[in-house]
């Protein structure tokens, strides 16, 4: 197989963009390096198109290697043929080389290598070719077969060396690669998932799928998930159902068939061969199929709505009160800076069993005058909408110019009693901790958000069921593209944020850190080079993402790579500027001086796209991707679910999107859901062409369930 020619013509490539971007790869360069600073190469591929070539080179040459290791297996046991080495080296699916593998993989002793061992397998072939046998009768050609050394392994008669015989052809039935292949084509097109409950009066979240079926080839992921977690809590009982009359009849149909003695033999060994042996394997393989597909999806939703959530706005010049609310103990207070830093902290008690609601706007009227506070920020947990009833009540009559919002709290206990905010803040209390966090979400989602592990920020659905490797794999991946798509400032970064830029790894972001704290500053990019154990290619890598503002180069506070600074001043002297304009905003009308880019680049001598990329960045030196999200929905009245009523607009911010339709914070504790059915006035296949976690929406209730606390909601006036 040509790996690069396959990767093209599955991925729409030119072919020389994928074996430059292939070789750029196994060079040891980062996905968000080649992204960014190869896209001559490439020909421009970002870095999703990169990830998916990566993952798919990964495939396919442990395809190849699979189909080396397999022939030399057969060949060991001299029963290579060339044409089978063909067939082999044919395949494009790992499945086809594992279905050609599959008759000469070493086995347990299983009833039919009983038989083959007592000589049976020439009676075997009789019955595959049925061949007329001698007296006409099966049992007459079985008795030749009952030799001493068979009968000393259990075929001492006609019936059992027959039956033996039977097994041999059954399991040559079942193992066969195009049998195999075809059945399990009519296992996924004309199977059912078929479910019942193990107790069918046991009251459970299970309960639809209590008596319950549906074609393989229509059920939607998020309800194989539903049903894979009910069976293995024990609430479910699942199984493929297929017609197994109509399977057996499919395949008989592909052996040879004629009216003879050992016909009736012939279809009594196919039907054994596909209940006993094909079946379950098939229902195995659909299951695990299903499984996998649903979790893949699982995974590339997670991973989306992790995406949307790191890209959102930060929300500059926030002076913070952040409130971690609790009924016991109380409401926690952390009161931040707009850089973060925490200015004090407490407790107050708001809420039952204290209720010390005076005492609470007490504290935050000092607190907000005190600190010259702008903001509110409120964690969406426990006693979280009585906590942001007093917060109201405390801006309409004290604080009208103050502003308030609610944030997800997922994952802020994980990071406040990790290891990492201990050696951050070694003199403060996890519940301190944790209060700083969220109000430091709202600050720099993306700086905050990188010191949780990607798993427990809650924004996917079963994401405990899923493949913890595979996710964590592809999460970190997210986290990295979109670090390195915003640029990192290298002299305020923490050490989580500092690992995921391309090119360094944990130990070498710590090494920043100490470099700075021990040496100051840095002043110049150059100066990466003196952190211990930041090499060469790593430098390479890493150097355009890291910025430094107010260092000697105005070129250093850019995206602008150290390699093209030549070709950036030669574009500054072309536009009769120097880097110096760069610190008073950029040079907006750049592109007016400098004239055409092809010209340009032919007399810089370097890619146009390249120069498309430093052009842009001189316009507006250091700009903030995330500039382009929704603002943050900020509110100066609390709502209460009671407040709701059918056909109210309400403006609102997606927290998660799932399989089956997206939920929406409106304001009132509890999250609504629009249903995929509701997102638009046309066919929506997944919510996540629709919308986006942290995008801002306008929505309709629809239905409110207060007993249940269910708000529906709809993106469609009138729908």
């Amino acid at each position: 197989m040509d790996i690069i020619a396959t990767l093209a013509a599955e991925l729409g490539l030119k072919p020389a963009a994928v074996e430059a971007a292939v070789k750029l790869i196994d060079e040891g360069n980062t996905i968000p390096f080649i992204a960014r600073y190869r896209k001559e190469a490439t020909g421009g591929m970002d870095d999703v198109a990169l990830r998916s070539l990566d993952d798919r080179l990964t495939y396919l040459r442990n395809l190849e290697q699979r189909k080396d290791d397999v022939i030399a297996l057969i060949d060991a046991q001299g029963k290579l043929t060339p044409e089978l080495e063909a067939e082999i080296r044919a395949a494009v699916q790992l499945q086809r080389v594992e279905d050609l593998y599959k008759p000469y993989r070493k086995k347990r002793m299983t009833r039919a290598q009983k038989a083959r061992e007592a000589g049976l397998e020439p009676l075997a072939n009789m019955i595959i070719m049925q061949v007329v046998p001698k007296g006409g009768s099966p049992l007459t050609a079985a008795k030749e077969f009952v030799t001493p050394e068979a009968s000393e392994a259990g075929f001492d008669t006609p019936d059992k060396a027959l039956a033996g015989a039977s097994d041999i052809v059954a399991e040559t039935v079942a193992e066969d690669a195009e049998n195999v292949a075809d059945l399990r084509a009519f296992t996924e097109g004309a199977g059912e998932l078929v479910v019942v409950a193990t107790d069918a009066d046991e009251k459970t979240p299970y309960e639809p799928y209590y008596d319950f079926s549906e074609p393989v080839r229509k059920i939607p992921n998020h309800r194989i998930l539903a049903i894979d977690r009910g069976e293995r809590e024990g609430k479910l009982r699942v199984r493929v159902g297929v017609d197994t009359d109509a399977a057996v009849a499919r395949l008989g149909s592909r052996w040879p068939r004629r009216q003879g003695p050992f016909a009736p033999v012939l279809d009594a060994a196919i039907a054994d061969g596909y209940k006993r042996l094909m079946a379950p394997s098939l229902e195995r393989e659909v299951r695990a199929k299903l499984t996998v597909r649903a979790q893949t999806d699982a995974i590339k939703v997670f991973a989306k709505n992790l995406e949307g959530l790191l890209s959102a706005r930060p929300v500059r010049g926030a002076r913070i009160i952040a409130l971690d609310p609790g009924y016991r103990t109380g409401c926690k207070v952390a009161v931040l800076d707009e850089t973060g830093k925490l200015l004090d902290h407490g407790v107050v008690y708001p809420t039952p069993p204290r209720r010390d609601v005076a005492g609470t706007k007490r504290e935050l009227a000092r607190l907000t005058k005190k600190c010259q506070i702008n903001t509110i920020v409120i964690g969406n947990g426990t006693a979280s909408r009585e906590t942001e009833e007093v917060v109201s009540d405390f801006i309409t009559e004290q604080a009208p110019d103050l502003r308030y919002t609610i944030v997800n709290e997922a994952g802020a206990s994980v990071y406040s009693a990790s290891k990492l905010a201990s050696e951050e803040y070694p003199d403060l209390d996890v519940t301190t901790r944790g209060a700083m966090s969220l109000g430091r979400r709202l600050q720099d989602p993306l700086a905050e958000l990188v010191k949780i592990p990607p798993q427990s920020i809650g924004v996917g659905q079963y994401q405990h069921d899923l493949d913890q490797a595979e996710l964590s794999r592809t999460l970190g991946h997210v986290v990295e593209d979109v670090v390195n798509r915003v640029g990192v400032n290298v002299n305020t970064a923490s050490a989580s944020l500092l690992g995921y830029v391309s090119g360094i790894t944990s130990t070498v972001a710590k090494n920043i850190v100490a470099y700075r704290e021990e040496n100051g500053p840095f002043k110049d990019r150059r100066e990466f080079k003196k952190v211990p154990k930041l090499g060469p290619k790593a430098f390479e890598q890493c150097a355009g993402f890291l910025r430094i503002s107010g260092g000697v180069n105005p070129l250093d506070a850019t995206s602008v790579h150290p390699e093209s600074y030549e070709v950036a001043r030669g574009v500054l002297e072309r536009a009769g500027v120097t880097a110096k304009d760069l610190e008073r905003g950029g040079i907006p009308d750049i592109e007016k001086r400098v004239g055409g880019v092809a010209t340009l680049a032919g007399d810089l001598g370097c890619g146009v796209l390249t120069l498309i990329d430093i052009i842009e960045e001189l316009k507006k030196p250091g700009r903030d991707p995330r500039d382009d999200a929704p603002e943050v929905v900020f509110s100066r009245a609390a709502l209460s679910i009671d407040d709701l009523q059918p056909g109210m607009e309400l403006t609102g911010t997606v927290r998660n999107v799932v399989d089956f339709g997206a939920f929406v914070d409106v304001g009132v504790h509890q999250d609504g859901l629009v249903h995929i059915s509701k997102m638009a006035n046309r066919f929506v296949k997944h919510p996540s062409d629709v919308v986006t976690v942290g995008d801002t929406v306008k929505v309709w209730v629809e239905k409110v369930d207060r007993e249940r606390g269910k708000i529906s909601l709809t993106m469609v006036q009138g729908k």
